[in-house]
């Protein structure tokens, strides 16, 4: 079975606070269906150094830990610099950009047709061919 779910940043912060929600779909799901684009992990990454040392960060650092040792990662491939090119030049002529880590985490999922798990439901449906989920259960 390959990856069906390619998860954002906002998906695996929720998951690392531990909310309710997303951690019963999450379960719901076969771990080899599940997975996380290099590009999110960048994004955490930064989000915890930014953090003063405290408790706080030491937490965020250690389900940080976690979440890399249990999901599985979508590797950056050619097709996803040539998905990641097509999605930033129709933005752009569309004139509704979006963050290029952010088209480049919907790369990952338009070249696996994978469903991003998001809750930037609003952002992400700009990119043409990517099937996008919110696990949150907010509505933003």
């Amino acid at each position: 079975m390959m990856i069906q779910y390619v998860l954002d940043t906002s998906a695996v912060s929720a998951i690392m606070k531990n909310e309710p929600v997303i951690i019963a779909r999450v379960r719901r799901a076969a771990p080899q269906e599940l997975g996380i684009p290099q590009p999110v992990l960048a994004e955490l990454a930064y989000g915890i150094e930014r953090l003063p040392r405290s408790k706080r960060r030491a937490a965020f650092a250690a389900q940080f830990e976690r979440v890399r040792a249990v999901f599985q990662r979508v590797a950056w491939t050619d097709d996803v610099s040539v998905r990641f090119g097509e999605i930033k030049a129709q933005l752009e002529r569309d004139g509704r950009r979006i963050e290029d880590f952010d088209a480049a985490i919907a790369a990952h999922a338009v070249s696996l047709d994978a469903v991003l798990v998001t809750a930037n439901v609003g952002q992400m449906s700009r990119v043409a061919r990517l099937h996008v989920e919110d696990w949150s259960g907010s509505r933003r």
